[in-house]
């Protein structure tokens, strides 16, 4: 079979950017890799789904074209290209001509054209040809042989568009009739004029009549009214955007199946490229030691996350997902002498050394004696490197099988652990007086794990001074933070690969069967990088201006949070065995109530059917972009929610899938989560996550439970005391983001609504709508609750328009209505781009930093995001300061108080506490005082509420 591959190199590379823009791929150098790592999986995706025999990648050139010449507006209106595209475009080449892909480029013709032009003779020739774009306009050059390939989109896999497909789509008879269906309708992208004020179902009509463009505008008398009138004066525009839009298959280039042949990589050029844009999991996958595609794609169920691709789309990449920040495994070990075996620096590695090719001295620590000259050699060092190795990712479930340790660079000391937990707690008693001594400072990577897996064995971590992954947060907090990419890119060292103890996929064993030798390598090596990492971290806090955040915030942080996860929640089952019984009564008559409404059965769970049954069966209004295989209806919540306003059945489907949601998240999955040991629930907190300095929680995420429904709010009666001597408080700042912009804007109007206790919206709808505020109707107060909460964050009239179900034109005056009676959030916004212009980054009162690369971008949807970042992120970062500084300060108080209250959970701008009812009337004056006074010296009143009750419903 010969299987020919043509793709549209700059659509590919312009899609996979895009599908990034709110989160790029970022390097530690500061490149913006979102098209390079996409258009590279993407190539890899279609060589090991598809199998091509013959593949080529055809560019544009930045030249004019003869389109160009022949009608200057062509494309004039489009940006200039994203600077990060330009960036990118050189190292996608640079990869392909690695990989010995063809670059197919002619001057004075597109990308397109080649493709047509080749397409066509590949077919000649016998070839079952692929043209792989998402540009819809490729449906003109498809024959039996020649089909369009639309690259897989989240959610949906990829569409093979043969005749009957692009006539569906386009609503057509012959597939040549789509240059027709342009022509008519014109294209704004290119900007084709075609005909004014026909569209595309008005186009296909006609041509169903008359077949041709040529055949409407000969029969233009036979038309009726403006329609007549349209095609007599602009015909030769439609003739003109015929010529634009057809696809040139005789461009002067030559189809040669020999250089178009799927061949061996070079794997040192390739693995060249890789290391300067710091592509690990890229070079794991393709950098294989057999240098032919065809090996690699036989072995890929042996490398490294192959199995795990995915599609551009998915989470698995180089950059999108946050890396383990400890390499944690489950060994055991055994006695044993035998040495690492020897491996040179992986394919993957950015680094030069490892531990083969650099000197130290890793000591194996498994008697008395050497126990003891170790403890002896800690208590005179401080700051000490602290890393342990468990059986698993969960400290709260997690048992320790080796304890390591570093006082000085390349020189490390690992202790075993025996499985008999008598045994490892005696062990642990005699480090006692080293983990608990708060002279000796304490180092280590995500050190909180480590802490917490201690607090299970009845020791308190003390002294914590110093946490790389949080050092590194708080200096790039954009970036990855986990141990192996700080060590290769700051120390330019790859350790020990995991793999190397315990294999990996099907052949993966556990560390139980490592040798001892193995194992004191791999976990000294992690105490030995963290100290190098903190020696070149600590001078690096104070070049970036970041100290107090980590020193002052961040730092003791890690104690509150750590105390928070051992604490843990109690959580109710027999309440939630019951409520899923409720739930699932409930899910059922919503059901029938869709079904009733829709007037038939279908699988309410199908966005698809979902789709077909609003849009064609009951012909709901739809002014959206469809999207997804066979061009589908989007059915996303904010769609439905807008629709949701006047259309019954989108409400329930809300409902219903809300329900659902709710039922199969929390309501079934929470009971499964409660730890054996415990009895209790242990959401694990993100401290190094979110850019603006928020926490994050997992397993559960407790930040997503529904707190604006009936139904979501009842799952909060789960979360109860721990005994019936106990109360749960609830205590959160009221419009604290409200407040804070008021203070850094400032904003003089609100700064005055505020300090007089005034409901900050009442009052807004009465500046607004300048009606006193007595007669603030609830619509207009609504209206302005959304204002407030949605302007700050870059909302246009659009958006809020869609929010509050009126007119744009209101939208807009409404806008226009609430800066002019609050200019200082006006100035505000413009004030901070313009700083950020100069400086790119933004900071919070608290002096936490955030680059903001794009301010400055060609590119208006890149540049219009960075702007909002610009704005909310001194917003949300103070916000997130401010919670965490009272954690902090309230943690303490009930340290130096001795109290039995313990901080549970921190959802948002709330916290949680588990009180003994004696200590209710002491503890409550002491979070609401710790709470306001978190930032010194606000000119903004900072307001508390707080209840208390038994579950966390009643007391919120």
């Amino acid at each position: 079979m010969k299987k020919l591959f043509l793709l549209d190199g700059h659509a590919l590379v312009y899609r996979a950017h895009y599908a990034f823009i709110t989160r790029p791929l970022m390097n530690s150098k500061g490149w913006n890799v979102s098209c390079i790592t996409g258009f590279t999986r993407v190539l890899l995706d279609i060589m090991k789904k598809e199998k091509p025999t013959h593949l080529a990648v055809a560019f544009d050139l930045p030249t004019p074209t003869f389109r160009h010449t022949m009608y200057e507006p062509y494309k004039a209106q489009r940006e200039s290209q994203p600077e990060d595209i330009t960036f990118g475009i050189p190292y996608i080449k640079s990869i392909l001509e690695a990989m010995n892909i063809p670059i197919l480029t002619k001057d004075g013709f597109e990308a397109d054209d080649v493709i047509g032009t080749l397409a066509l003779q590949a077919e000649k020739e016998g070839f079952d040809v692929f043209m792989m774009t998402p540009d819809k306009d490729y449906g003109q050059l498809v024959s039996d042989k020649v089909k369009m390939y639309k690259p897989a989109k989240s959610g949906s896999d990829a569409e093979i568009w043969g005749v009957k497909e692009v006539c569906e789509n386009w609503q057509i008879k012959y597939v040549w009739q789509v240059v027709d269906m342009l022509a008519m309708q014109g294209d704004a992208v290119d900007n084709i004029p075609g005909f004014p004020g026909i569209g595309p179902k008005t186009a296909a009509t006609l041509l169903a009549e008359y077949e041709t463009l040529e055949n409407v505008i000969a029969n233009a008398d036979k038309l009726k009214g403006k329609q007549q009138e349209i095609v007599k004066n602009f015909a030769e525009q439609a003739l003109l955007s015929k010529v634009l839009a057809k696809i040139e298959t005789e461009v002067p280039i030559q189809f040669d199946a020999e250089a178009y042949i799927i061949s061996g990589y070079n794997n040192d050029k390739l693995g060249e490229i890789f290391k300067d844009l710091e592509f690990r999991a890229l070079a794991k996958e393709m950098l294989v030691s057999d240098d032919t595609v065809e090996t690699l794609l036989e072995t890929t169920s042996q490398t490294t996350q192959v199995s795990a691709q995915g599609n551009l789309f998915s989470d698995t990449n180089d950059y999108v997902s946050q890396s383990s920040s400890k390499r944690t495994a489950a060994p055991s070990p055994s006695k044993s002498s035998q040495a690492l075996p020897v491996t040179s620096l992986q394919a993957h590695s950015i680094a030069e050394k490892n531990i083969e090719n650099t000197a130290h001295n890793y000591i194996l620590v498994d008697t008395d004696v050497e126990i003891g000259k170790l403890i002896e050699l800690l208590k005179t060092n401080s700051p000490i490197s602290y890393d342990s190795e468990t059986t698993g990712i969960d400290a709260n479930n997690a048992e320790l099988v080796g304890l390591s340790f570093a006082v000085k660079p390349f020189e490390a000391y690992y202790v075993p652990v025996s499985s008999d937990q008598t045994e490892a707690q005696a062990l642990l008693e005699k480090f006692r007086p080293i983990f608990e001594n708060d002279k000796i400072l304490k180092i280590g990577q995500n050190i909180k794990y480590d802490a917490l897996v201690l607090r299970h064995y009845n020791i308190t971590l003390s002294g914590i001074y110093f946490d790389t992954m949080l050092a590194h947060y708080v200096i790039h907090p954009e970036l990855r933070h986990g141990m192996n990419f700080l060590s290769e890119t700051y120390l330019k060292y790859q350790p020990v690969s995991i793999e190397t103890l315990i294999g990996k996929g099907k052949n993966q064993t556990s560390m139980r069967d490592a040798p001892l030798e193995q194992v004191k390598e791999y976990a000294a090596e992690d105490a030995d990088v963290t100290l190098q990492l903190y020696n070149d971290f600590k001078p690096k806090l104070t070049e970036a201006a970041v100290e107090n955040i980590f020193y002052d915030i961040e730092m003791p942080l890690v104690e509150v949070l750590t105390e928070m996860e051992y604490n843990g929640v109690r959580i109710d089952p027999d309440f939630l065995a019951v409520y899923s019984k409720e739930l699932v009564l409930k899910i059922k008559k919503l059901e029938e109530h869709v079904y009733e409404l829709a007037g038939v059965k279908f699988n309410i769970a199908s966005p698809k059917q979902v789709g077909e049954i609003l849009f064609d069966k009951l012909k709901l209004p739809y002014r959206f972009k469809k999207t997804g295989k066979s061009d589908q209806y989007s059915t996303d919540e904010d769609k439905l929610t807008e629709l949701a306003v006047n259309y019954p059945i989108a409400r329930a489907i809300l409902d219903f899938r809300g329900a659902s949601k709710l039922l199969n998240t929390y309501v079934n999955a929470l009971p499964k989560l409660i730890n054996p040991k415990t009895g209790r629930v242990h959401s694990s907190f993100n401290q190094a996550l979110a850019a603006t300095g928020r926490l994050s929680s997992q397993n559960p995420n407790l930040q997503n439970i529904p707190v604006k429904t009936e139904e979501g709010r009842h799952i909060r009666k789960a979360f109860i005391p721990r005994d019936a001597n106990h109360v749960l408080v609830s205590a959160d700042y009221s419009q604290i983001e409200l407040r804070l912009i008021a203070e850094i804007a400032p904003e003089e109007a609100m700064l005055e609504d505020f300090s007089k206790g005034l409901d900050i919206h009442t009052a807004t709808a009465s500046r607004v709508y300048k009606v006193p505020m007595n007669e603030v109707t609830p619509t207009q107060r609504r209206n302005a609750k959304t204002v407030n909460f949605s302007i700050i964050y870059g909302a246009g009239a659009t958006n809020l328009s869609q929010q509050l179900s009126i007119p744009r034109a209101e939208a807009k005056g409404l806008i226009e209505a609430y800066f002019a009676q609050y200019p200082g959030l006006s100035n505000y916004m413009q004030r901070i781009v313009a700083e950020t212009q100069k400086t790119y980054y933004v900071s919070t009162l608290g002096g936490r930093r955030r680059f903001v690369r794009d301010i400055n971008s060609n590119s208006s949807l890149e540049r219009s995001n960075a702007e909002r970042i610009a704005i909310n992120t001194p917003i949300q970062g103070s916000a997130a300061d401010l919670i965490k500084k009272a954690m902090i300060a309230i943690h303490a108080t009930i340290k130096e108080k001795k109290l039995e209250t313990k901080l549970i959970l921190q959802v948002h701008d709330e916290l949680v506490f588990d009180v003994p009812r004696n200590e209710l009337d002491m503890i409550q004056p002491i979070i609401i005082e710790k709470m306001k006074n978190a930032l010194p010296n606000l000119h903004v009143p900072i307001e508390v509420g707080i209840g208390h009750g038994d579950n966390w419903l009643e007391a919120h």
